[in-house]
């Protein structure tokens, strides 16, 4: 095997053709993801791993410049072969070093790994932590949507499928845009709807930032769903690689009366369907376990698709500065306690 080297990546089509090649990968690891939050200011880099001159892996790492100190994070990455010792230990002395240049209390990794003992074995044993909160979504249900409309129709529960019958009976509309005007309506719905389902909302920057990227790029639209002049519910849908993932959603009081929100689903992964894509990521659920939890509801209507649950191995991270560390451990683990999460 020959000896790993390491470069920053400046070029879109080397990441983006090394990325399309791999199932695994997701948006989170996507060159636009990057470009996104260097549009909010970040700092971030690309890192290629090659054996000679062919890559073999790809890292997207973000500087979080937080008010209790900085961290560097790897959202849904590094994409390597995690069988290979040499890649692994490459990674993980590259995103050190990365750290410790920005001056970063710890890293934060949460990679396209399933969790079972093989990925916990590998980052235990390179000094890596549970970390007290998520990263990105962990527990996720996937639909995969290779299978005819019927089929899929067929396979949901049957509430969920009497539901956009119902949503079509009604002559309710559903639309998709990227015009980016759109996004200050969609935020201010989220607003209301943080208000009513208690989870803290994201700023109308980091919304408009992200649309932007991934709509100039044609991937993702921005769905409405509306009965007569009244807005029931909207979403927003990443549209990369091999699935469609439905990252937000939101509604209006009226909306929980009418069944928009199943349509709009429905009208998605025919799009990702139409799109050649292979599975339809609905993103977070809570376990089935816990019915207390606060996305229980949401998360109900989400497998009512019927999807299967994927769980991702839980955030690892790697410690630098352990008095830095401890009160950013603290922060996060009271947070976590009063969002019920």
């Amino acid at each position: 095997m020959s000896e790993i080297s390491i470069k920053e990546v400046i070029q879109e089509k080397e990441w983006k053709d090394f990325i399309e090649k791999h199932r695994d990968a997701n948006f989170l690891h996507s060159w636009y993801w990057g470009e996104f939050h260097k549009n909010l200011g970040k700092t971030i880099r690309r890192t290629g791993f090659y054996e000679g001159k062919k890559i073999t892996g790809v890292m997207l790492s973000i500087v979080e410049d937080a008010k209790r100190g900085k961290y560097l994070t790897v959202p849904g990455g590094p994409i390597i072969d995690w069988k290979n010792s040499s890649l692994v230990k490459s990674f993980v002395r590259e995103t050190k070093k990365i750290a410790i240049l920005n001056d970063c209390a710890f890293v934060r990794v949460r990679p396209q790994l399933l969790s079972d003992d093989f990925s916990k074995k590998i980052f235990k044993d390179n000094g890596f932590i549970n970390a007290p909160i998520h990263l990105h979504a962990e527990l996720t249900s996937q639909l995969d949507i290779t299978k005819p409309e019927d089929e899929l129709l067929a396979n949901m529960r049957k509430t969920t499928r009497y539901e956009i019958k119902k949503a079509l009976s009604l002559g309710i509309e559903v639309t998709a845009t990227k015009d980016l005007r759109e996004i200050r309506g969609f935020y201010d719905l989220q607003i209301q709807t943080s208000k009513r389902q208690k989870f803290v909302p994201f700023s109308y920057e980091y919304l408009y930032e992200q649309f932007k990227v991934f709509a100039q790029n044609d991937t993702a639209l921005l769905y409405k769903a509306r009965m007569g002049k009244k807005l029931l519910a909207q979403a927003f849908v990443i549209f990369y690689g091999s699935e469609a993932v439905y990252h937000y959603g939101a509604s209006t009081d009226e909306g929980r009366k009418y069944p928009g929100a199943y349509l709009i689903q429905w009208q998605a992964i025919l799009e990702a369907k139409k799109r050649g894509m292979t599975r339809y990521n609905f993103w977070g659920v809570s376990p089935t376990d816990k019915e207390k939890h606060r996305f229980h509801g949401l998360s109900l209507f989400k497998r009512g698709f019927g999807g299967e649950d994927v769980e991702y191995l839980h955030a690892q991270d790697l410690i630098l500065n352990y008095p830095k560390y401890l009160l950013n451990y603290a922060v996060e683990t009271v947070r976590k306690f009063r969002r019920n999460l």
